[in-house]
């Protein structure tokens, strides 16, 4: 038999992944002195309370024996671990490491998605159709390994003071487009291992049809997948599925809410836009 590992980058808690064949690894969050598991131990909606209290935020992936301890449950199984993206997270090395310490390793197959969020969700139910399709560990690799490739995120935080406590921009930059109340964009970097700077705009609705305009540039229509997720700020989610949808025909787009760890990304109020080509089997 096949199981399908992943992380709540996929937004899935432990309970939403069983009940469509997941097994998620929780990631986790620091806040106030307090470490927890997000959809297990914090909604987003409580994490953002405190945040809003004045502490800031931490997060950090599965441990290795987290992971090890999942694999170890299914001895007999063959096991894909679908990861969020390498980089940005140390979560796939710690599959990778697990991967070693388990018994009959080879049973075990790790995958960087190369990305998070609703793409990686997109991924893993797609990792489970095939598996009831009866497909092979080895035909399903394959079958995921090409379908993350036609994929890309969009990310606008709500402020620049997340980004620059990420490492992403520099504090002088943050500090700039703080005064003159920019709308930064950023974008997995083509080593899909960090964010780099997409554009900068005015306004939020300038800065959803930038990314739009890309994306009909690419190739984006009702063949592909677009994910909305946002960090409780459901009027911004809601502006910029009206956008898409006037400009993309039939786009197919699914609203979610960030988890925990990601609002530690990017800050309450954020906004991401992801899109992913449709598998012939979730069309």
């Amino acid at each position: 038999m096949i199981k399908i590992v992943a992380d709540s980058s996929t937004l899935y808690s432990k309970g939403e992944g069983e009940e469509k064949g997941i097994i998620i690894a929780p990631l986790a969050v620091t806040i106030n002195g307090n470490t927890y598991k997000e959809f297990e131990d914090i909604r987003t909606k409580e994490f953002i309370d405190i945040i809003n209290e004045g502490h800031i935020p931490a997060s950090s992936q599965p441990s290795i024996g987290e992971v090890l301890d999942i694999y170890d449950q299914y001895p007999d199984d063959e096991i894909i671990n679908i990861s969020m993206a390498d980089g940005l997270s140390g979560t796939y090395n710690s599959a990778c490491v697990a991967k070693g310490m388990a018994a009959n390793p080879e049973r075990i197959e790790v995958i960087n998605s190369k990305t998070l969020c609703g793409p990686h969700r997109y991924l893993v139910n797609l990792a489970v159709e095939l598996v009831k399709q009866g497909k092979t560990k080895q035909e399903i690799v394959d079958e995921i390994n090409k379908a993350l490739e036609d994929t890309k995120s969009y990310l606008i935080p709500h402020d620049f003071d997340f980004l620059v406590r990420g490492g992403r921009i520099s504090s002088l930059v943050g500090k700039i487009g703080s005064a003159i109340k920019l709308v930064p964009v950023m974008t997995l970097a083509e080593d899909k291992q960090s964010l780099v700077k997409f554009t900068t705009k005015r306004t939020f609705k300038k800065a959803i049809a930038k990314i739009v305009e890309e994306m009909i540039e690419c190739g984006v229509d009702s063949n592909c997948k677009i994910y909305i997720s946002h960090a409780c700020i459901d009027e911004l989610a809601e502006e910029a599925k009206n956008i898409i949808l006037n400009n993309i025909e039939n786009a197919d787009i699914e609203i979610n809410l960030l988890s925990p760890v990601f609002t530690t990304q990017g800050g309450p109020g954020c906004v991401s836009i992801q899109y992913i080509r449709k598998h012939e089997l979730l069309k």
